[in-house]
């Protein structure tokens, strides 16, 4: 657990996005959080030698050549904006982010994944390149998850995905009403963590930072401040920036009320099942989820 004089020293530089940061105050925050995670991957032996990448974990690592760029995708973390941004950069394009379309990305063999290569090779690149990860807080990562796949028409989550917790937990398996927030997490709760959904996996499992020394680590709290410093990192041209894109723009995007919206709706025992769920990426990158659960107990009460 973090020292409140400590948090409260990080607050003003990790959380704080309404100003923009100075370099040397951001280069602080990185080393923070990085000692953060290191520690952490100490303490929980999360960290070993292994003679291959597991195939999972290379499967989540996008490759960008042209400016020796790797991006780890972690779902709900703003990443399909990031393979906007991959794709300007392979095609070496001017066209601004926000202009590429949501479903190209997600089809298109243009962005290449490291798992596309030989072992030795993903090797060399994890040495070589600038290595990112972005992270969120856990519990708003999984309101985003269920709100985005389970509240729309996407036919793989509001369909298969749906019949499945339904057939689970409802004694009329055929009824039409959505599956309930209750629902979602006691389906997630009856999967081991490495068989979840990448939506909704621990951000460690998805990838392996305390085995992959990622060079930045960005979080969703400060996403533009820190994409900034990515893109200038690894000479993006300079009229590249992260779009502001979402993709249900009517909706109000998962934030710190909404994400408390939500977990009222759950009992006691669920929550400390999803904080033990989600314990690993509580700690290593340092999302105070005490601060979130006296919120909850205080308003419940």
């Amino acid at each position: 657990m973090v020292h409140w004089d400590t948090y409260s020293w990080c607050t003003a530089l990790c959380f704080d996005t309404s100003t923009p940061v100075p370099k040397e105050d951001w280069l602080m925050s990185q080393v923070y959080r990085r000692d953060i995670l290191n520690s952490t991957c100490l303490m929980n032996n999360l960290s070993h030698s292994q003679s291959k990448l597991k195939h999972n974990v290379a499967r989540q690592i996008f490759v960008e050549h042209n400016h020796k760029f790797i991006y780890c995708e972690v779902p709900k973390v703003g990443c399909s904006n990031w393979k906007k941004i991959i794709l300007l950069l392979t095609m070496n394009l001017s066209r601004k982010a926000n202009e590429v379309q949501q479903d190209f990305i997600h089809r298109t063999p243009l962005i290449k994944k490291l798992s596309s290569y030989p072992s030795d090779y993903q090797e060399e690149l994890l040495t070589s390149y600038t290595k990112v990860m972005f992270t969120r807080d856990p519990l708003e990562r999984l309101v985003s998850a269920y709100r985005d796949k389970l509240l729309h028409s996407e036919p793989y989550y509001s369909i298969t995905v749906a019949n499945e917790i339904k057939a689970m937990f409802r004694k009329n398996k055929n009824s039409t009403e959505k599956v309930t927030f209750q629902e979602f997490v006691n389906f997630i709760l009856t999967k081991k963590q490495e068989h979840l959904d990448i939506h909704w996996q621990p951000m460690f499992l998805l990838c392996d930072p305390c085995n992959i020394h990622y060079d930045i680590l960005g979080k969703f709290e400060t996403l533009e401040q820190d994409s900034e410093h990515v893109l200038r990192n690894i000479g993006a041209p300079e009229d590249l920036h992260y779009p502001n894109f979402k993709t249900h723009s009517s909706e109000k995007r998962t934030n710190d009320d909404i994400t408390l919206e939500y977990l009222r709706k759950l009992s006691s025992e669920q929550i400390e099942k999803i904080k033990k769920l989600y314990q690993k990426d509580f700690a290593l990158f340092n999302y105070p989820y005490d601060l979130k659960m006296n919120l909850y107990e205080s308003d419940t009460v």
